[in-house]
């Protein structure tokens, strides 16, 4: 014991001499639960043994298996009912209770997975079982025939019928009555039997990629899809066609809230060039966006709200924005719904960043800046690595992936990572580097200046339906303009070191033009800088914020096919506050504010060493802190205001300057 209090003497002393607030140490030298990464566990297995076990041994045996977690540096767990007889099973419930019960004795954090698989919302089948018309529909165009339109279900050729975890027909996220009755089966009967301890061990709950399950997203490997149970079997005499969302009201929808025949427009949702034809896109997929934000993610945030949890999950094709008009008219717009947006990370390569994978925590991290929340979450694992081959990640790996994450804004880590593909003392250490970065940059504010426009509204103009697997390919020249500036400014920006947001025309429309020097206000977030895509259009409301924010002074850079947007010019147009020199686009940068003090996150994700300096507007003392050994130490930068940099492959650094 007294060599316990020495070192955590010690400890003290040393975070006292950097100057930073006392109260940021503790946390850091000692992680909480809440800071540390929960591990995915799904339903708690007692090899069918739990119906015969009295309560004490029942208690005996699930302690047994859940402390095995906090002695690998978790927090908790993300766990539901087990998928034998699916929210059916006293036994299963029995289990979970226990389970549950113990983690509020050991101060352990307990999320609810909402579904016995994925996609979330079918409750494991249950809710087809009894209300077979909710199933997804799909009106669907044959121009072969003499009547072109039909309302078929959506399952063929779609997520629902080629994912990783079974063939199984899905609801229709647009139905009210479908997601009223998925929250009467799944959630309610969680709230009956944990009673006072959602809200309390019960922090979260967590649904899985659910989607508008009407397009073609192709057949997962071979291989893999001959071992996925099929609950359901395709029809295959069925042929693939176009298709876009359907339910029961919308014709009715449409015409309330345009004024228009949705029947007898609808032709424009496949085919068609003309202004009118966009128009009709634009307005469809629209009233498609705030169906599935509020019946879906907003039917379950309220009954969350009700139970004094948060709502969260994650999206599918998060990386891949010429899929969103089609799975959830608007990606950012569904993410706004959860209290804690997510995002699904496969890869433990660190490098995937600096490629397409910025958009899967861009997106979540975006919703949660435009609407003034903190709190971002992944689901992240090395499934890739150990599909190819190449798997499992190394600590390393591992640890950088987290850390690129959270320079995004990521705060909370559900972890697929099999603990049995890594020693204890490895676990153990990525939990220990996860909560010291949470202990620094959870309760920071995110602090990006600069605007990504998220070119929504133009790709609703551009969508059309495809029978085959939608790719950017198969769509039109603008779209794929517009998606190939899209992904190449984000990569840019990623990889010049400039934190930026993502904002689509309802939250720029929102948006406050403030003065001297010109910002752009939203959520209590100022933005210096708007990026637009090439062939994008800002229009009505949005574009006069827009105009009004460039005439005040501020900065709008715009892509185009005749003058692209270089990195180099990305930088020299936004001016960011913070540089590395030499340049580099191995390196991730996150900008955060806590008390004052300005935080950087600093990230190589490259496979080789970095050496260098960061440029700063002033010359001044900062306190580096490495969340790998948790050392503190002070740095001073030089009379040019610059602090020197050395990164070795996969290590992370945060920077804390002094108070402002």
């Amino acid at each position: 014991m007294q060599a316990s209090n020495h070192r955590a003497g010690g400890a003290r002393a040393t975070w006292l001499a950097t100057g930073l607030p006392q109260r940021w140490g503790p946390r850091w030298a000692q992680p909480q639960a809440e800071d540390r990464p929960l591990q995915i566990i799904h339903g708690i297995n007692l090899g069918g043994q739990s119906e015969a076990l009295n309560p004490a041994d029942l208690d005996q045996k699930v302690s047994g298996l859940l402390r095995r977690h906090p002695e690998r540096g978790m927090g908790g767990v993300v766990c539901n009912v087990a998928p034998k007889d699916y929210l059916r099973s006293e036994e299963s419930w029995r289990t979970l209770v226990a389970g549950v019960e113990y983690c509020r004795r050991q101060g352990l954090v307990v999320w609810i997975y909402d579904e016995e698989g994925y996609p979330s919302g079918g409750a494991g089948g249950l809710v087809l079982r009894e209300h077979p018309e909710y199933e997804a529909q799909a009106l669907t165009y044959d121009p072969t025939l003499a009547e072109p339109f039909a309302v078929r279900a959506a399952y063929e050729f779609t997520h629902a019928s080629n994912n990783y975890h079974a063939a199984r027909r899905y609801i229709n996220l647009i139905d009210d009555r479908a997601v009223r009755c998925f929250i009467e089966t799944t959630h309610e009967a969680y709230r009956r039997r944990l009673g006072d301890r959602i809200g309390s061990t019960v922090r979260a709950f967590f649904t899985d990629e659910p989607s508008l399950i009407t397009v073609n997203l192709g057949q997962i490997p071979e291989a893999a899809r001959q071992r996925v149970p099929v609950a359901d079997p395709v029809d295959p005499e069925l042929r693939p066609l176009p298709s876009v969302p359907w339910v029961y009201d919308l014709p009715e929808r449409y015409r309330e809230r345009y004024g228009a025949d949705l029947m007898a427009e609808r032709r424009s949702l496949f085919v068609g060039d003309t202004e009118a034809d966009r128009a009709v896109r634009r307005r469809y997929w629209s009233l498609i966006a705030d169906l599935v934000a509020e019946r879906y993610f907003g039917a379950i945030q309220r009954w969350c709200a009700s139970a004094g949890v948060a709502s969260s999950g994650h999206n599918l094709w998060e990386e891949a924005i010429m899929h969103h008009p089609a799975l959830y008219g608007n990606g950012l717009k569904a993410l706004t719904r959860f209290d804690i947006p997510g995002l699904d990370e496969l890869s433990s390569d660190p490098e995937a960043v600096l490629n397409g994978h910025w958009m899967t925590a861009a997106l979540p991290a975006s919703a949660a800046i435009l609407t003034g929340a903190r709190r971002v979450f992944t689901e992240v694992s090395d499934f890739s690595q150990k599909m190819s081959g190449a798997g499992p990640a190394s600590l390393a790996q591992m640890q950088a992936t987290a850390a690129w994450q959270a320079a995004f804004g990521v705060t909370e880590f559900t972890l697929y990572y099999n603990p049995g593909d890594r020693p204890e003392a490895e676990s153990h250490a990525y939990g220990d580097f996860v909560g010291r970065l949470n202990a620094i940059l959870k309760p920071a504010k995110p602090d990006p200046e600069v605007l990504l426009y998220y070119p929504i509204g133009s790709l609703w103009e551009e969508y059309r339906p495809v029978a085959t697997p939608m790719n950017v390919e198969s769509q039109t020249p603008r779209a794929r303009a517009i998606v190939s500036s899209f992904n190449r400014l984000g990569q840019a920006l990623t990889r010049s070191q400039v934190p930026f947001a993502l904002v689509d025309d309802d939250f720029l429309e929102q948006a406050t033009v403030r003065l001297n020097p010109a910002r752009l206000e939203i959520a209590g977030h100022r933005f210096r800088a708007l990026v637009l895509p090439d062939g994008t259009e800002v229009p009505g409301r949005a574009c006069r914020v827009l105009r009004r924010f460039e005439a005040a002074g501020g900065k709008v850079l715009r892509d185009a096919a005749e003058a692209p947007l270089t990195a180099a010019a990305l930088v020299e147009g936004v001016q960011p506050r913070f540089s590395l020199t030499p340049a580099t686009d191995r390196v991730v940068l996150g900008s955060f504010v806590r008390h004052g003090h300005h935080i950087l996150v600093l990230v190589n994700a490259g496979a080789g060493e970095y050496a260098g300096a960061l440029r700063c507007t002033a010359q001044a003392s900062w306190v580096r802190l490495d969340p790998g050994t948790g050392a503190v130490t002070r740095v001073a930068s030089t009379d040019e205001g610059s602090i020197p940099v050395a990164l070795e492959a996969g290590q992370t650094m945060l920077l804390v300057g002094p108070p402002h």
